[in-house]
């Protein structure tokens, strides 16, 4: 019985089901060279500043986790990706963004798409009106995001998820540093 418990939770959890992780890795290493290496962790969204950034961005979101890599060239950190999933007209999108250390977004990508329309989100060139938001830009004004006839929900929704994103860039990785911080000093 417990078996069969343990490989419901794997082939539910939205990460792993479906390959997406290493569906996520795979991109996450084709945006660098090959002397990368990746750090992986959940990291669970602090209440109060969840809240907050639900109101900010006025979307909620999918879970309280969010999951993180963290990029290093040579043992040195230089980027980090966030994964996570907003809700579209009735199904999940799981979206990837990639910041470089300072916080600038460098890359975006829908991981996986559900919806029987609007897929057209998914088209690289409309993913890189993203690149270049940083979080004092999006605190200010939200940028404007060009339409797509047909997926008003999923543009919005991805839109607004980027937002989120991009706001709590500065906060994770801060506790991501200290808790690295803490761990070396403990060694």
């Amino acid at each position: 019985m417990f078996k069969y418990i343990v490989l419901f939770l794997i082939l539910t959890n939205p990460v792993f089901a479906g390959g997406i992780k290493s569906n996520t890795e795979t991109l996450i290493l084709s945006q660098f060279q090959d002397d990368v290496s990746l750090s992986f962790e959940k990291y669970l969204l602090p209440q109060d500043l969840k809240i907050e950034v639900e109101k900010f961005c006025r979307q909620r979101f999918y879970r309280d986790q969010i999951y993180v890599w963290q990029i290093f060239q040579n043992e040195k950190p230089i980027a980090f990706a966030i994964l996570d999933n907003v809700m579209g007209k009735a199904m999940p999108i799981t979206f990837l963004v990639i910041f470089d250390t300072h916080g600038t977004l460098l890359f975006a990508d829908i991981i996986k798409y559900r919806e029987a329309i609007g897929g057209a989100i998914t088209n690289r060139r409309w993913l890189r009106q993203f690149e270049g938001w940083k979080a004092e830009n999006v605190r200010t004004e939200m940028p404007k995001i060009d339409g797509i006839s047909g997926a008003t929900i999923s543009v919005n929704a991805v839109a607004k998820g980027v937002q989120k994103l991009t706001l709590l860039f500065p906060e994770i990785t801060n506790q991501i540093r200290e808790i690295q911080q803490k761990t070396q000093v403990v060694e």
